[in-house]
């Protein structure tokens, strides 16, 4: 699929964004494992968390559409899952391997589980390690540990472990393995990374304690919840840079997820001088919600590294083309993990926007991006990521004549209806 956009007069309208993927993902696994039936409202109708539905009817959890968008999900309990008749597939979604991985580990039978092209491309040796260490019979590919995954599930017992590098994926599947595991299981985290896992866990009536840095998990019983998944703090960040970059924007959006460990986005747009303001915070689900405006801007470079890197970790594309059209130099540093994404963030990023007509010099672990470049239309791919998809369609909101998005379908992994709504937003009178 080929996608032309223009620039419009002005971006005017309200958006409620799809249902957060990483909380969506987490309520279907979650749930799936506890007693009792449960209702999981605005659930992400995206490609990554039908994967993980599919995974976890294929593992014997009942699983069935509701009105609105959302679904109903019959709790097996913790020993109810039943080996599956095939190979699952978890298609694009990073999120469904690692965090079945952990999973599966524990549960009395085999199980393989395989992707995409692109996912079977990516390293797994990072979750398979640790989990080896909790007595984990567990196999991937070549020496990187890459899909398909095989496991021979069987008793765990607990660990201390500290993270290598800040990841929610990794964190959770240790997690998720050590409800079954014997004995305590301490993960150290130096470095925060999204805390929706623990969140869950917590209100599911799971024995876990965090204290500073460290999390320790007991085995534990869950009990089934009603969930209501607030809107994807990810997706909405496209919407806020199109409101910064745009010279006539006014966007609202509505009942957006803003906990602390996804909010970056946010803290660094207003650090770059973004007219953004947050109203009508609240707590949904556990998790902290709010409505969110975005005007046009006047901004400014700025550096982006260390600790804050996690917490923008999936919009440093959006932070790139923004900074392309801010006044001063921006600098982003200890992003090395883009590199093993969907595709390699860090290269793919640069080379589109620099078709686009941006000044952007290309690092190990990030970028330089030279701003006050005009933007102009061109020829550009979305090399089947979802989120340069997005990035180069606000681009072309911004960009000199016409922009062509290659493979632009790329954004059903993520945000089905993201053409559509740029579409209305873009159809404001000037």
């Amino acid at each position: 699929m080929k996608q032309v956009v223009q620039a419009p007069p002005a971006l005017d309208g309200k958006v409620s964004p799809p249902g957060d993927k990483s909380i969506s993902h987490r309520a279907v696994i979650l749930n799936g494992i506890a007693r009792g039936d449960s209702r999981v409202s605005n659930f992400a109708q995206a490609a990554d968390c039908l994967a993980t539905v599919a995974c976890m009817r294929s593992l014997g959890v009942a699983i069935e559409s509701s009105k609105g968008g959302g679904l109903v999900v019959g709790g097996v309990g913790d020993k109810g899952l039943k080996e599956a008749d095939d190979v699952l597939c978890a298609e694009n979604s990073g999120t469904t391997m690692r965090l079945l991985a952990g999973l599966l580990a524990a549960q009395p039978f085999f199980s393989i589980i395989t992707g995409d092209r692109s996912l079977r491309s990516r390293p797994m040796d990072r979750v398979i390690q640790p989990l080896r260490l909790m007595g984990a019979q567990i196999w991937g590919r070549s020496s990187d540990s890459r899909a398909p995954l095989v496991i021979k599930g069987g008793q765990l017992h607990g660990i201390r472990y500290t993270l290598p590098v800040p990841s929610a994926q990794l964190k959770s599947a240790l997690l998720l393995a050590a409800l079954y595991a014997r004995g305590d299981t301490i993960i150290k985290e130096p470095v925060a990374s999204r805390d929706h896992t623990e969140r869950m866990l917590k209100a599911m009536g799971a024995k876990i304690e965090v204290k500073g840095d460290a999390i320790t998990v007991s085995p534990s019983r869950l009990k089934a919840i009603d969930i209501t998944v607030p809107g994807d703090i990810s997706s909405a960040a496209f919407w806020l840079v199109a409101g910064v970059i745009h010279h006539r924007a006014n966007i609202r959006l509505s009942n957006v997820g803003i906990n602390p460990t996804r909010s970056g986005i946010i803290d660094v747009l207003n650090a770059m001088g973004a007219n953004l303001t947050v109203t009508n915070e609240r707590t949904v689900s556990g998790e902290p919600v709010a409505d969110l405006r975005v005007q046009s801007s006047q901004l400014s470079g700025i550096e982006i590294s260390g600790e804050l890197i996690p917490r923008v970790i999936d919009e440093i594309p959006l932070i790139a083309l923004a900074a392309s059209v801010a006044q001063g130099k921006t600098v982003i540093r200890d992003a090395g993990e883009l590199r093993v994404k969907e595709t390699d963030r860090i290269s793919n990023t640069a080379k589109e926007l620099l078709k686009l007509g941006a000044d952007v010099q290309e690092l190990p672990d990030g970028m330089v991006i030279q701003g006050r470049k005009k933007l102009r239309g061109a020829a550009c791919e979305s090399h089947g990521d979802h989120r340069l998809a997005m990035m180069i369609g606000v681009a072309a909101l911004v960009a000199e004549g016409k922009t062509e998005i290659d493979n632009a379908e790329a954004v059903n992994i993520s945000y089905p209806r993201f053409w559509q709504d740029l579409k209305r937003l873009s159809a404001a009178k000037s």
